[in-house]
C-alpha cells in the first residue's frame, strides 16, 4: 500500500503541478495588480464588520474557520518537514507561495461568495458550486466534491491527529504498551485520541456557529501565543538572525541544499500549510455574510499571511536558529547533508520544533508544542469536517442521493483515530495525495473560469470603484457586471432594490 501510495504521490506532485501553484500565483497576483498589498490596510479593516444575519457568520469567523483548516500540523510538523527534506532554502519557497497564493486564494474565496446558496438556514459554497453555476460543468463539480470527501473526510484527518499523538507521546512518553490490530499502541496515545474524540463529536454536531464560535476563539488565541514564544527565542538570539535570513536566501538556490528539493519541498509544504488554491478556503469564505463578494476574497487573501508569513516564519526561525535540524539528502548509506541531532529523530513530526523550544524553554518547550499542537490540529479536524459536509450537501443535490451527515461524522472521528495509532510518513503521503487532487481540480478549474467569464476581476473592479466614490453600503449587481449564475446575489439585489422602492 506505501508503495502504491507513494507511486501516485510521484505522478500528481510532479513537476507540474509545483510549477502551475506558482504560475497561478503570480498569473493573478499580476491580474489583480497584486491586490494582496495594494489593499492589505482594507483587509485588516473588514475582519471586524459585524454580522446581523442569522444564516451567515461574520468575515472574522469565517477567517477563524478558514485559518483553522490553515493553521494547523503543517506549521509545526510541516515547516520542520521542508527543512528536513529540502534544507533551510525551503522555507524562502515557501514564502513564495504564500505570496503569490495570497491572490489565488482571493479569487477562489470571491468565487466561493459569488456563487454560494442558501441552504436549510445557512450559506454553502466552494469549487463544486462554482464550477456547476459559473462553467456548467456539474460533473467537474462532482469529481471535486468526491475528491474533497476524500481528501478531508479520509486522507487529512488522520495527518493532524497522528501529530498530536507524536508529540504527545514526546511529552509524556509512551506509557504502556497495548497490542492491537494496528500494533503495540501505548496508553498515551489512547487517553490523548479518547479526548480529542470526545470533544470533536461534541463541536462537529453543533453545525457551522458551533464550529465558528469555538475556532475564533481558539486560534487566534493559540497562534498568538505561539508567535509570542518563537519572538522569545528570536529576541533571545538577535545577533544570529541576520545570518539566518541568509541562510535561508542562499540555500534557496544552492546545489548543495538541492534545488529542486528546496523548491519541491517549500512549495509542497507551503501548499499543504496556507491552502491557498487548493480549494478549502472558499468554504469558509462561502458562510460568511458580507456586503460584496470581494470583501470575503480580500479576507481569506490575509489569512494566507497569518498562516505562512507568521507561523510557518517563527517555527522555522525557532528551528534554525537554535539549530535542532537535520537535513536529509542522497548520500550513500544513509548520510545527512546537515546533522545537528540525533539521526533517528523523525523528519515528518513536531521534533525539531520541540526540541527547538526545549534548548530555551527547558521542559516547558515541548508541553508548550503539545498544547498547540492540540488544539491547531484540532481546529483544523474541524475545518476538514465542514468542507466534507459541504461536499456531501453538495453530492445530495446533484446526484439526487441521500447521504446521511451522521455517517461523514463517524468517518471523520474514525479516520482521527486510525491516523493517531499510525506511522507518521505513511500518513503524511495519504495527505499529500488528498492535497494535490484537489489543488489540480481546482487551480485548472478557477484558471478556466478567468478565461470564460473573469468574475472575479469583475467583482474586484466593481468593489474598488464603489470604495473610490465613497460608498459605506455597498451593493453587487452581478448581472449589470455580466456576471451569470450567481442567484443569491442576484436575489438579494433584487430584494434591496424592492426596498428602496417601498421606502420612497
Amino acid at each position: 500500500m506505501q508503495a502504491f501510495i507513494d507511486f501516485l504521490n510521484g505522478i500528481i506532485w510532479s513537476p507540474a503541478l509545483i510549477y502551475l501553484c506558482l504560475g497561478a500565483g503570480l498569473f493573478y497576483s499580476i491580474l489583480t495588480r497584486f491586490a494582496q498589498v495594494r489593499h492589505f490596510k482594507e483587509m485588516c479593516s473588514l475582519l471586524f464588520k459585524p454580522n446581523e444575519s442569522e444564516k451567515g457568520i461574520s468575515s472574522f469567523q469565517a477567517l477563524a474557520v478558514s485559518l483553522s483548516g490553515r493553521v494547523g500540523v503543517g506549521n509545526i510538523a510541516g515547516v520542520a518537514a521542508a527543512i528536513g527534506f529540502g534544507g533551510p532554502g525551503a522555507i524562502f519557497w515557501m514564502w513564495v507561495v504564500a505570496f503569490l497564493g495570497a491572490s489565488t486564494a482571493y479569487a477562489e474565496s470571491t468565487l466561493g461568495q459569488l456563487y454560494k446558496v442558501s441552504e436549510n438556514g445557512q450559506y454553502r459554497g466552494g469549487p463544486a458550486y462554482y464550477f456547476e453555476r459559473c462553467l456548467g460543468f456539474r460533473w467537474l463539480g462532482v469529481l471535486f466534491a468526491l475528491a474533497s470527501i476524500l481528501a478531508c473526510g479520509v486522507f487529512l484527518p488522520g495527518i493532524q491527529a497522528n501529530s498530536v499523538g507524536n508529540a504527545v507521546v514526546q511529552i509524556f512518553g509512551e506509557g504502556t504498551l497495548i497490542s492491537s490490530s494496528f500494533g503495540e499502541v501505548g496508553s498515551t496515545k489512547l487517553v490523548a485520541l479518547a479526548i480529542i474524540l470526545i470533544v470533536l463529536a461534541f463541536i462537529i454536531f453543533g453545525g457551522i456557529k458551533r464550529i465558528a464560535n469555538f475556532t475564533q476563539v481558539v486560534v487566534p488565541f493559540m497562534a498568538l501565543s505561539y508567535i509570542v514564544m518563537a519572538l522569545i527565542v528570536v529576541f533571545l538570539n538577535i545577533d544570529k538572525v541576520p545570518g539566518i535570513f541568509g541562510l535561508i536566501f542562499s540555500d534557496a538556490f544552492t546545489a548543495q541544499a538541492g534545488f529542486g528539493a528546496a523548491i519541491g519541498w517549500g512549495v509542497k509544504r507551503g501548499i499543504y500549510s496556507n491552502e491557498a488554491g487548493q480549494g478549502t478556503g472558499p468554504h469558509a469564505a462561502a458562510a460568511a455574510e458580507v456586503q460584496h463578494p470581494a470583501q470575503q476574497g480580500l479576507v481569506q487573501a490575509f489569512s494566507v499571511y497569518v498562516d505562512t508569513l507568521f507561523i510557518c516564519t517563527a517555527t522555522a526561525l525557532m528551528i534554525l536558529i537554535t539549530q535542532q535540524y537535520n537535513v536529509q539528502g542522497t548520500l550513500p548509506d544513509g548520510q545527512f547533508l546537515v546533522q545537528n541531532v540525533d539521526p533517528s529523530t523523525i523528519i515528518s513530526s513536531p521534533a525539531f520544533t520541540q526540541m527547538a523550544l526545549a534548548s530555551v524553554f527547558g521542559s516547558i518547550g515541548p508541553i508548550f508544542v503539545g498544547i498547540a499542537l492540540f488544539f491547531f490540529a484540532f481546529t483544523t479536524i474541524l475545518a476538514y469536517y465542514y468542507i466534507a459536509e459541504t461536499n456531501v450537501a453538495y453530492l445530495r443535490k446533484a446526484l439526487k442521493v441521500d447521504i446521511p451527515l451522521t455517517l461523514v461524522k463517524l468517518l471523520i472521528m474514525f479516520m482521527v483515530a486510525y491516523g493517531t495509532v499510525n506511522t507518521a510518513g505513511y500518513i503524511w503521503n495519504l495527505g499529500d495525495v488528498g492535497v494535490g487532487l484537489m489543488a489540480w481540480l481546482n487551480i485548472v478549474g478557477i484558471l478556466a473560469i478567468f478565461f470564460m467569464a473573469k468574475p472575479t476581476m469583475k467583482a474586484l473592479k466593481d468593489y474598488e470603484d464603489q470604495k473610490a466614490s465613497g460608498v459605506t453600503d455597498y451593493t453587487f449587481n452581478p448581472k449589470a457586471l455580466g456576471i451569470k449564475g450567481a442567484e443569491f446575489w442576484e436575489k438579494r439585489y433584487d430584494e434591496q432594490q424592492a426596498k428602496k422602492t417601498e421606502t420612497k
